[in-house]
């Protein structure tokens, strides 16, 4: 009985994962254009708190600080501030929406038509 109910709510587990991995590859498909790719060493480069919010908008695609916040459980000003770091360096994009700021991953044509180059973020991010 025990083992039973225990294999039950580990199969429930991996169901839900599977619809979160589901939900994920879906919204990745959708972006368009494709988010640059960037190696493991170029991101374990950058700080613990600056990757902790490049990869919560990684995972969101484009959201602004408030919605960032709400899920690193930080501050809204403190992930702002973070957001524009970020941005400053090359690793995202923003766009202003009325009041609010959101910010997205740089693509290979966004790059492309900025004046920042991977080697320019690489100077930041040693800086």
């Amino acid at each position: 009985m025990v083992r039973k109910s225990m294999f039950d709510r580990i199969l429930q587990e991996l169901q839900q994962i599977r619809y979160r991995l589901d939900d994920l590859e879906n919204v990745l498909s959708k972006w368009k254009p494709l988010p640059l790719e960037i190696s493991e060493s170029e991101l374990f480069s950058l700080p613990d708190h600056l990757r902790k919010t490049y990869l919560t908008v990684a995972s969101k695609g484009e959201c602004s600080a408030t919605e960032v916040s709400n899920l690193t459980g930080r501050c809204r000003s403190i992930e702002s501030s973070y957001l524009n770091q970020l941005a400053r360096m090359g690793w995202l994009v923003k766009r202003r929406d009325s009041k609010a700021m959101h910010f997205c991953l740089v693509s290979g044509k966004v790059l492309k038509g900025t004046t920042k180059t991977k080697e320019k973020r690489r100077t930041h991010l040693f800086s």
